[in-house]
């Protein structure tokens, strides 16, 4: 189904209710978080095509890049509100700004176990024993409300613990009479403390009494024409209403969204179009990075029905290629991946022949003097977390390479030397998404909306971006850490230009004054200089440059 007419079905299901709406691309990713009084008259106006020929582009981008949307329908705006600010938080959207920082919504803190309990606003909730009202969207009704309930209900508003004879002789809410003074024995501890209790049965959203009450002052005051006392008495309801109101609070029950609208149907549609015999439990993608054949690195992703499972995520450094080689890097990481994988189980107490299902033809216990068992056992490979009991090496149901043919040759030849080739094992090339399959001469094309090819790209994806991210570490590192720190007047800017250019201190020793100077931040003069430099502090035994040097 065509991305608009899936989002256009949506569209009309949408019940005319505040709630939270999610815009997501793709892959699944969350582009934007907004909330509405009206969900369905809000989401509809992204696609109206009077806005879609506006000036934004900003907002032309942002519905170019939609392909999916999901909403959450509350109670009311204040509670939209708070859902918004948390899941901003949760997914960090690309074309959200607000709520992106650790800002939370303020709460109302007591603990009844203090000498003296106090009413105080925190950003955060922490098992400490005290009570905790709200979060309330509103911090501007929150205070006032607060001021107004220690008048109502003779609290004190001063800091201290444990406030004293000497804190009290410059207390003004004691000199107003707003407090009872606790602090002096005006009132006993139990007193004190039934106080406390009322203004917590306030906050708990026991306060139409109260609001009713206020309500009546303020029509006396308009009638006898006192029209700033009703004006505050107006004002104060209506903070105290926004205040008291009862909120969902979501910090409790966290809202939470799949990587895709429907990750299992997309790993069953990628067992059709592949042939497998049943949809891949677990798959593994891998993915190299380098600059200039420098500082190369290899990921392994791992997805578990068709969502992301990091905690058997893995990165390495490639050790054993010198110059730009993909092919060999993949060789690498395959090779390293899934001896060690072996090894592991192994190590673990259980043998195992190689045969053609996923590598494993039977196995036998290693604990001497035991029999094997009289029935053979599931010959293929638990996807689970290895442990004493399980029946073989956690191997993946599928491998996804970031490349063509090359790469898959690669990957496939090490499959082969470790007695594994039965693993099924695809490649996946960015140019014009073609997956490419062993003894396949032509690639697979599938549709741009196909399931299959989303979830490919998903784990493609994720492992170009852990591949990136541990490249771009070790060359901050690297950066950091280079021999350049002694160059009179450069920074990491201009450290950072350099080595993406050359990729290592003895590759820029052997560049001309000309081809330094072409990089970003340098003249002729400080190219000169920085060649002089470099001629100066070189050796007969010099190296590449590694991490550390």
């Amino acid at each position: 189904m065509p991305a608009t007419e899936h989002i256009r079905r949506k569209l009309t299901d949408l019940p005319h209710k505040p709630g939270v709406y999610l815009m997501k691309d793709r892959f699944g990713t969350v582009l934007y978080v907004g909330k509405a009084r009206d969900l369905r008259k809000r989401v509809s106006q992204y696609f109206h095509p009077s806005r879609r020929m506006g000036w934004d582009l900003k907002f032309n981008a942002l519905v170019e890049a939609i392909h999916d949307l999901d909403v959450h329908v509350v109670k009311s705006e204040p509670e939209a509100l708070l859902l918004e600010g948390k899941l901003i938080k949760e997914f960090q959207p690309r074309y959200n700004i607000s709520f992106r920082d650790d800002k939370r919504f303020p709460l109302v803190k007591v603990n009844l176990r203090d000498p003296i309990p106090r009413f105080t606003l925190t950003r955060l909730r922490t098992d400490d024993g005290a009570r905790y009202f709200g979060p309330f969207p509103n911090g501007g009704a929150l205070r006032t409300t607060l001021h107004f309930m220690r008048r109502q209900f003779n609290l004190r508003g001063c800091r201290a613990l444990t406030p004293t004879e000497q804190d009290y002789r410059h207390c003004l809410y004691a000199n107003l009479k707003w407090c009872t003074a606790p602090c002096v024995g005006n009132v006993t501890r139990e007193q004190y403390l039934q106080q406390v209790q009322a203004a917590c049965d306030f906050l708990d959203g026991q306060c139409g009494e109260l609001a009713d009450q206020l309500e009546a002052e303020m029509r006396k005051a308009a009638a006898a024409q006192e029209y700033e006392k009703a004006a505050q008495l107006r004002d104060a309801v209506t903070d105290l209403r926004h205040t008291a109101k009862k909120t969902e609070k979501f910090e409790r029950v966290p809202y939470t969204l799949p990587v895709a609208v429907e990750p299992g149907r997309d790993n069953v549609e990628l067992g059709r179009v592949l042939g497998l015999a049943q949809p891949p439990q677990r798959i593994e993608g891998f993915d190299i990075s380098n600059i200039s054949g420098t500082l190369k690195v290899a990921s392994v992703v791992s997805f578990k029905l068709g969502r992301p499972d990091r905690a058997n995520y893995r990165r390495m450094k490639i050790k054993s290629v010198e110059g730009q080689d993909d092919f060999a890097c993949v060789a690498e990481a395959v090779r390293r991946r899934y001896t060690r994988v072996l090894n592991e189980f192994k190590v673990q107490g259980s043998k195992f022949k190689v045969g053609e299902t996923h590598g494993v033809e039977s196995r036998e216990s290693s604990v001497e003097g035991q029999q094997p068992p009289a029935a053979p056992l599931d010959p293929r490979p638990s996807t689970l977390d290895s442990s004493p009991t399980t029946l073989g090496p956690p191997l993946p149901d599928l491998i996804v390479i970031d490349g063509g043919k090359g790469q898959l040759g690669a990957a496939c030849a090490e499959l082969g030397k470790l007695g594994l080739s039965g693993i099924p094992v695809i490649g996946l090339a960015k140019e014009f998404e073609e997956i490419f399959r062993p003894g396949e001469a032509e690639p697979l094309r599938l549709k741009p909306d196909n399931n299959a090819l989303k979830l490919l790209q998903r784990i493609r994806d994720e492992s170009h971006r852990v591949a990136n991210s541990y490249n771009a570490q070790l060359r901050l590192r690297k950066i950091s850490e280079s021999i350049l720190d002694e160059f009179p007047g450069i920074g990491d800017a201009r450290k950072a230009a350099l080595l993406k250019k050359f990729g290592s201190v003895q590759r820029l020793r052997l560049a001309t004054v000309e081809e330094i100077a072409a990089v970003p931040g340098f003249g002729g003069k400080a190219a000169a200089e920085l060649k002089t430099f470099l001629l100066a502090r070189s050796g007969p035994g010099d190296q590449p440059l590694s991490p550390g040097a």
